[in-house]
């Protein structure tokens, strides 16, 4: 069941508004580097029908060194506008049904004050295990008009996580895999240092969703998995992971149980890992 205030929607919602031209639908299929096909093959080959592609790296500052950071206001309006959305669209994000990316690219969204946005719950892998229609090749949409005004209060810059270190005022939760976490594999990106933010908790985001039908869980069992993972509720709480993306799996699942007024670390561990950061902390949490 669908709620105003969910930012989940079915695959039966969806399907009920294809082709409504105030519906916008965005693939954001994002994967690691060097894992193939290429999230825009995968797109090519197979999308719900009108959908555009949002790319997590094209969508990004591409001054900066680190991957997919943020961009400008300016820059997000403009690409926004070129995936033909518009400021009074709704727009529906899904990803390849892992919950890697459309949770990164709906919190993008609120960030820069669009809030007529939602995820489409259980992604391409649950709309086409129904069945339903999918296209194929490229789709390119009719400019969109769109100002964008970023709420800072969203997104955590590494000072901010440094200074939390002496004060512990915000929980951090790092959605990696607990290996990763705790330090006990390298990582997938070269050159960075294994462990975690001293002091973090860890819930990985693949316990957040059920891998065989690509449904987000329960609220129930979502509390209780950051209940388990030690996270109280009542405390601020920011999210964290390998690159900005994954942890937002988490912010999602926080937002869905009321929980709105959280951040998101960009950087992450690809800024935080990097030799002659932070201090790393190692094993469990």
């Amino acid at each position: 069941m669908t709620t105003p205030d969910d930012p989940l929607v079915s695959t039966e919602w969806l399907a009920a508004r294809l082709g409504d031209p105030k519906i916008k639908v965005l693939d954001a299929t994002f994967k690691m580097p060097g894992v193939l096909p290429l999230p825009k093959d995968d797109y090519l080959k197979a999308h719900i029908p009108g959908a555009v592609l949002f790319d997590v790296d094209e969508v990004s500052d591409h001054s900066n060194p680190l991957p997919h950071m943020y961009p400008s206001a300016e820059q997000f309006g403009r690409d926004a506008g070129r995936l033909g959305v518009s400021n009074a669209d709704t727009v529906v994000v899904y990803d390849s049904g892992g919950w890697v990316a459309a949770p990164r690219a709906w919190w993008m969204f609120l960030s820069f004050g669009h809030k007529d946005v939602r995820v489409l719950d259980g992604g391409l892998k649950k709309w086409m295990a129904e069945g339903r229609p999918v296209d194929s090749g490229q789709v390119t949409p009719a400019l969109g008009t769109y100002s964008a005004s970023f709420d800072a209060a969203r997104v955590r810059r590494i000072e901010q996580m440094v200074a939390n270190l002496a004060d512990n005022a915000e929980q951090v939760i790092d959605a990696r895999q607990a290996p990763r976490f705790a330090g006990e594999v390298a990582e997938p990106r070269a050159g960075l240092r294994s462990g975690h933010i001293p002091g973090s908790r860890n819930l990985p985001y693949a316990e957040l969703f059920d891998a065989t039908t690509g449904l987000m869980k329960p609220l129930d069992e979502l509390r209780k998995a950051f209940a388990t993972a030690g996270v109280d509720l009542a405390k601020p709480i920011a999210t964290s992971c390998g690159s900005g993306v994954s942890a937002a799996v988490l912010t999602l699942a926080l937002y869905r149980l009321g929980i709105r007024e959280t951040a998101l670390y960009d950087g992450s561990w690809s800024e935080w890992g990097l030799e002659n950061g932070p201090p790393v902390a190692t094993g469990p949490a």
